[in-house]
């Protein structure tokens, strides 16, 4: 019998490379979240060291036009924290989008897999019974053999 071929096996290279792909711009998306996190705590460690440096100044008593200066600065800060949590936000949604997309490329392939494994199966059954019936051909020629002698 000749050797088993899959004839989607074009298809489920396909697949296979689609899934690389995904899983490349999973990764990537991932990483961007992880800059972006870093990002944020960065301007909210800076948030708090100023709120903190405010307070102690405040309470050793500074002008009234430093601690205006220290309010603009906050809030400046707090415009910061909110676009880069919305910023953040975005790229959750965005990597959450290629973590699907990736799951359905991976599912994809394994169906495909599974599909290759089952038609192996059936092929190697095949050539299994096939092979017997050819060593109860040859016994029975045998036989037959024995038989006519």
């Amino acid at each position: 019998m000749k050797k088993f071929r899959f004839g989607l096996d074009s298809v489920l290279s396909y697949r296979q490379q689609v899934l690389e792909g995904r899983q490349n711009e999973y990764g990537k998306a991932m990483r961007r979240v992880q800059e972006q996190r870093m990002r944020l705590e960065a301007v909210q460690q800076r948030y708090q060291e100023t709120n903190q440096q405010f307070r102690e100044e405040a309470a050793a008593g500074i002008s009234i036009a430093d601690a205006m200066g220290f309010e603009v600065g906050l809030r400046a800060l707090e415009r910061e924290i909110a676009r880069e949590t919305k910023a953040l936000r975005d790229l959750e949604a965005e990597a959450e989008k290629r973590r699907i997309q990736m799951l359905q490329a991976h599912q994809d392939a394994a169906m495909l897999e599974k599909l290759k494994e089952k038609k192996q199966e059936d092929y190697r059954k095949a050539e299994q019974k096939q092979d017997e019936l050819f060593i109860d051909e040859l016994v029975s020629a045998v036989r037959a053999g024995r038989s006519d002698s």
